[in-house]
């Protein structure tokens, strides 16, 4: 069984089949980030973490699976060398990209509906569900160099890493968050937040290990 929240639990086993990674992908996007709240540690993975919760919606422009949304968040991060994400909750618009996201990456994507702007005024909504986003870019657009790596359990204590590395151009943002949901709104700080938006990228997750 994936490690995840209620928000993303589905009990659906059967999906249209995603090629494997690499996927590269030209995305838009907008991150955000907050000093985890108290309760954040509950739905965080087990060993040493760092008490920062990122979050990001993401605009997926072209894929191995099409064009398709998405919103994902790590309650804590993972503390090493290089911090990791470990991500319970995540939701897409696409039947393909969710076999992807739980058959290469142990991810527990299920499926939700998005609209708006995602580098704006975004919102995503799933059963039981929903986050809001409003993104104000502030100074000039910037170059981007970079990656993220996130790491997920196994049900036999093993974890499967991976990295989606991006180049593009970012502006620094603050990003306006609406959260509601089982446990979202427990972890998912509302407010205005530090953040960025990716304007135009190009992506690329590789397989995991």
């Amino acid at each position: 069984m994936l490690w995840r929240v209620p928000e993303s639990a589905d009990e659906r086993t059967e999906w249209p089949v995603s090629p494997p990674p690499p996927w590269p992908a030209q995305v838009r996007a907008t991150l955000w980030w907050h000093r985890s709240t108290p309760a954040a540690a509950e739905y965080g993975p087990d060993g040493p973490t760092l008490p920062i919760t990122l979050a990001m919606m993401v605009d997926y422009l072209d894929s191995p699976v099409g064009p398709y949304r998405e919103i994902l968040a790590s309650p804590v991060l993972r503390r090493g060398l290089i911090p990791a994400m470990a991500v319970p909750f995540i939701a897409v618009d696409s039947e393909p990209s969710v076999h992807g996201g739980r058959a290469h990456w142990r991810l527990p994507k299920v499926l939700a509906s998005f609209s708006g702007d995602v580098t704006g005024d975004f919102s995503a909504v799933g059963g039981g569900w929903k986050v809001a986003t409003s993104a104000r870019p502030r100074g000039p657009q910037l170059p981007i160099i970079g990656g993220l790596t996130f790491a997920q359990p196994g049900d036999d204590g093993s974890l499967s890493r991976a990295t989606a590395r991006l180049r593009g151009k970012f502006r620094y943002a603050r990003v306006g968050v609406e959260a509601e949901g089982p446990t979202l709104s427990r972890w998912l700080r509302p407010g205005t937040h530090h953040g960025i938006v990716i304007t135009s990228g190009r992506m690329s997750t590789g397989p995991a290990k």
